[in-house]
């Protein structure tokens, strides 16, 4: 079975590449969009929940080249700011923010928040978009937010985060190790085993 990748992040393309190669034995072969497009598509994500943000670039993409794709949305929920980021993870500094204006927003507002509430989880949204069915799968870290960054590894809000039960952050663990607990490691185990019970992989 061929499934795109509907991301440009060529991070997060490494990371599902090595969760499919680890849990699906090699019978699903992963395109990235610079395997089939030779433009870069890029789809205006304005919708409100993670949900629909995995679909508008899940059907973008599916409709650009015509193969099942997948698209995922991933948001941080900090308890102490009301669920937020959010769906604005990507962008809570701004429009054109980057992960190290991101970081710095969120330590900010944390710096005065006490160890005991500073909970917070990751959860992921995947959309499969095929030719005759749309449906969806999620995965959730939960963990806490540290007071300063930790670790080289990753990519995002993973130097910050701490998941639960461990005391290294995302940034600090090998690939291997953060695709076991992630968020997005456990939506691509339940992405996979979906796969396997509509027979579209067996």
């Amino acid at each position: 079975m061929k499934l795109l990748i509907g991301s440009n992040n060529k991070h997060k393309a490494d990371e599902i590449q090595e969760i499919f190669d680890r849990v699906a034995l090699g019978k699903v072969k992963i395109l990235t969009p610079s395997n089939v497009l030779s433009d870069v598509l890029d789809i205006i994500e304005d919708g409100d929940t993670l949900e629909k943000n995995a679909l508008l670039k899940a059907q973008g993409f599916f409709e650009a080249t015509g193969i099942s794709c997948i698209a995922d949305d991933t948001g941080l929920e900090i308890d102490a700011l009301n669920g937020k980021p959010g769906v604005r993870s990507a962008r809570f500094a701004g429009e054109d923010s980057n992960d190290q204006n991101n970081r710095d927003k969120v330590l900010y507002l944390m710096k005065d928040i006490e160890p005991q509430r500073r909970s917070a989880r990751f959860r992921t949204v995947i959309c499969y978009y095929g030719s005759d069915d749309v449906w969806y799968v999620d995965g959730i870290c939960e963990g806490q937010i540290i007071n300063s960054e930790l670790g080289s590894n990753g990519f995002g809000y993973d130097p910050i985060f701490i998941p639960e039960g461990f005391d290294l952050t995302f940034a600090e663990m090998t690939a291997e190790q953060k695709n076991k607990l992630s968020h997005r490691g456990k939506a691509i185990e339940n992405l996979i085993s979906e796969l396997f019970i509509r027979k579209l992989i067996y």
